[in-house]
């Protein structure tokens, strides 16, 4: 078994013990390696992100938290390539780009055979221009959006006109390759989007903003017919 198969074992292994802990002698055991081996794949796992965590001392040992990571996912050659052409995409300009990057160098390690030259193939025959892009900003929106928190902003408007707004963001807009924050506007008092590349400086705030309907904020305005992409359908909360 291959180290990066081994990994993904080595975390299914402990989401099946889950919560029970199992020590690194059971899994060096279980995968026919040194104590060592299997020390220095938990300490990758770490870094790379993955819930696992060891209590030291005896009775200790290593475990997952299951509800916290996805069993290994097996990509054809097309899904591989598909992949790598959407994730050349999550560059500095769009939101959640950081986290994107940390979950393609995952998928990249989770890949092998023909599913892994495929899309090593294509990605090396994909190139960007650096955006002009200022990262504080759309971490600032990822966290308001993600708590619900009211966002303070600095923004360009179309006519070059700067100005400070405070909003109670609503959702994230995506139109003709451009990324808008769609929020209700304190200042205007009326629902707004907001172009992220003309947002020159963003705080997230601890205070709870009210929660808005995306589709209300947007009717009436040139997105009132903006409708959730294809592809993240499949990630929709089921209905209750």
């Amino acid at each position: 078994m291959n180290r990066t198969a081994r990994l993904y074992a080595l975390v299914e292994e402990l989401r099946a013990a889950a919560p029970r802990q199992m020590t690194v002698a059971a899994l060096a055991a279980r995968f026919e390696v040194s104590t060592r081996t299997v020390q220095r794949d938990l300490q990758v796992l770490m870094e790379t992100g993955v819930p696992v965590r060891g209590t030291p001392g005896r009775g200790g040992g290593w475990s997952v938290d299951p509800d916290m990571t996805l069993p290994p996912v097996r990509f054809t050659v097309e899904e591989a390539r598909a992949l790598a052409v959407a994730l050349a995409a999550a560059d500095a300009r769009l939101p959640y780009a950081g986290a994107a990057r940390t979950a393609a160098q995952k998928i990249a390690a989770s890949m092998s055979g023909p599913a892994s030259a495929a899309a090593g193939e294509l990605a090396a025959r994909i190139v960007a221009l650096p955006p002009p892009s200022d990262p504080a900003v759309h971490a600032a929106v990822e966290r308001a959006l993600a708590t619900g928190t009211v966002l303070r902003l600095s923004y360009v408007d179309a006519e070059g006109r700067a100005g400070d707004r405070t909003v109670e963001p609503a959702g994230l807009l995506t139109a003709g390759g451009r990324w808008y924050l769609i929020a209700w506007c304190r200042t205007r008092r009326a629902g707004r989007g907001f172009r992220l590349d003309r947002i020159t400086a963003a705080t997230a705030t601890t205070e709870q903003a009210r929660s808005h309907d995306l589709a209300e904020l947007l009717r009436g305005s040139a997105a009132a017919g903006a409708v959730q992409p294809t592809l993240l359908a499949g990630f929709a909360p089921a209905p209750s």
